[in-house]
């Protein structure tokens, strides 16, 4: 029976600064806990194997291993299926030995077809492939649409809704052939480990962090780029040496750069974690915090970016010191545990942490408003408002409905 949510994924690389791989992996995972029978589908990362024989029975659905569950902090029900890539596949050059077009002439209509239900993906070539094999289509887009989108394959009945992040990137799809009708944008969301209270492990982290000493902990998680606003960041830390500054994300050498950056400019209260695993230990560390901190800078990228971080920071409870991004202002009426400021001026950031500091003391239990007003916005609640602009006839079916 078609009945499989399939989830495509350009690539798995289990690295960090992944966050494209890590939307696709939980929203995958989302379906997943929601019931439905979700497989996340992607090359194997390996190329120029000689067990040509696996281009035959190439998908093999499995459980995520140990070492996916820790990085990706995913559940149970998530299956995997990887595809062979063997020689010469990616290791001549030539269109008929690309990766993308084994996948989309040979694995999609030979392999996959027979049991998938709907697709869901970001890889536009994926996309036309499978609306091309009449299976009915979900495309996510974060960034702007550059190029005229073909008729024939926007205005399908077979692809039924692309996803974006903001309206500035809705309205570019639409100017480059989506219909209006067919395009929506939607916040991203959070992980339901998040709204977890873990006291002890969070203690933990304080102990580590901060042993005997009783100044405040400021948290940021996320992406090392100047546009992310770290080094405001540090130059706001340097206004705050009675703070602790912990900055967890990133590549190795992106950590150590920041780490040099700030020893240049002599902020020693700030610690650079690099990539926490397992990833769940987030959870744990964004509840040890006095305050956690979005720092975004002003700018293009800022005008069409949704925060993963955001919403984890809501769901954890503690207070956030906000920079006034326009996706985020939606957020800036509610009653949130929460300070705003306005971008790119480390001195205004500095001041709205000492705020946030003064007027909303740490609670072990957390900010009940912060939490409650997160709850909508998890990967779950996020896959079934897509699923609701699906045509019912098109969706898949729970798997406890099939089996009964």
């Amino acid at each position: 029976m078609r009945n499989q949510y399939i989830f495509y994924s350009k690539i798995l690389s289990q690295q960090p600064d992944t966050a494209h791989e890590i939307h696709d992996v939980l929203c995958a995972n989302a379906a997943a806990n929601l019931g439905y029978d979700s497989v996340l589908v992607y090359p194997e990362p390996k190329r120029g194997s000689l067990n040509t024989l696996s281009l035959f029975s190439p998908f093999q659905v499995r459980q995520p291993d140990k070492d996916f569950i820790e990085f990706y902090d995913v559940q149970d029900k998530l299956k995997l299926a990887s595809l062979p890539m063997p020689w010469p596949i990616d290791c001549i050059g030539g269109k008929f030995t690309a990766s993308s077009t084994i996948i989309s002439r040979y694995y999609l209509p030979f392999q996959l077809l027979r049991h998938t239900k709907i697709v869901h993906t970001r890889d536009w070539n994926f996309v036309q492939a499978a609306v091309k094999n009449r299976i009915p289509t979900i495309y996510e887009r974060h960034y702007f649409q550059k190029e005229k989108i073909p008729t024939g394959v926007a205005e399908s009945p077979f692809f039924q809704i692309a996803i974006t992040q903001s309206e500035i990137i809705r309205q570019s799809l639409i100017e480059q052939g989506f219909p209006p009708e067919k395009v929506v944008w939607l916040h991203n969301g959070f992980e339901q480990s998040f709204l977890l209270r873990q006291p002890q492990e969070a203690a933990a982290w304080r102990n580590e962090l901060l042993g005997n000493a009783s100044q405040p902990l400021v948290v940021y998680s996320g992406a090392l780029y100047p546009f992310k606003g770290v080094d405001v960041l540090i130059d706001a830390a340097k206004e705050l040496p009675q703070v602790q500054f912990v900055v967890t994300g990133g590549k190795e050498e992106q950590v150590k750069a920041y780490q040099q950056i700030a020893k240049d400019k002599q902020v020693e209260n700030i610690k650079f974690l690099g990539w926490v695993l397992p990833r769940q230990r987030l959870v744990s560390l964004f509840q040890a915090a006095d305050i956690l901190v979005h720092p975004h800078c002003s700018g293009k990228s800022a005008n069409f970016t949704n925060p993963v971080k955001f919403f984890q920071y809501m769901a954890s409870g503690t207070p956030i010191v906000i920079t006034e991004i326009p996706p985020l202002m939606l957020f800036k009426e509610m009653p949130l545990a929460a300070v705003w400021c306005e971008p790119d001026n480390p001195i205004k950031l500095a001041q709205a942490l000492k705020q946030a500091i003064e007027i909303y003391p740490r609670r072990i239990e957390g900010y009940t408003n912060n939490i409650e007003l997160a709850k909508p916005f998890s990967w779950e609640n996020r896959i079934d408002k897509i699923l609701s602009y699906v045509d019912e006839s098109f969706r898949p079916q729970l798997i406890a409905s099939v089996k009964n």
